[in-house]
């Protein structure tokens, strides 16, 4: 499930990313993806991967990861996200829900950490 105000267009600094057409109020799901688990020793030949950028770790022990379908590996990153992934291992789903009203035409972003405001240092720049 993905809300029909959802597309994928060009960003400024970033390639593409995710944005709204309409207003959204917090606390919306905005999508409900399927993932495809994967194990470790599959991990480990994505991380050579351009792929490596755009899985999430999986389970409990986040010993696999996964990759998700629809938007979600579109979603750029922000420590300061109007968005919060949540992951459902019982489903194999990810859920995109916002984190605070969003007026129409923003960019969603997500915190690749995980919680939506944590600041913890990424692999890579981050903005």
């Amino acid at each position: 499930m993905i809300l029909p105000c959802l597309l994928v267009a060009p960003t400024d600094k970033m390639g593409r990313g995710v944005f709204t057409t309409e207003a959204l109020a917090a606390f919306t799901v905005i999508e409900i993806s399927p993932v495809i688990v994967m194990s470790a020793g599959e991990r480990a030949l994505l991380d050579q991967t351009t792929l490596h950028d755009y899985i999430f770790e999986w389970g409990e022990d986040r010993q696999s990861c996964c990759m998700a379908l629809g938007y979600v590996p579109v979603y750029n990153h922000s420590y300061a996200s109007n968005c919060e992934y949540e992951m459902d291992f019982e489903h194999g789903l990810i859920r995109i829900k916002t984190m605070r009203d969003i007026a129409a035409g923003e960019e969603l972003f997500i915190n690749y950490n995980g919680d939506w405001d944590d600041a913890t240092p990424l692999w890579f720049d981050a903005i």
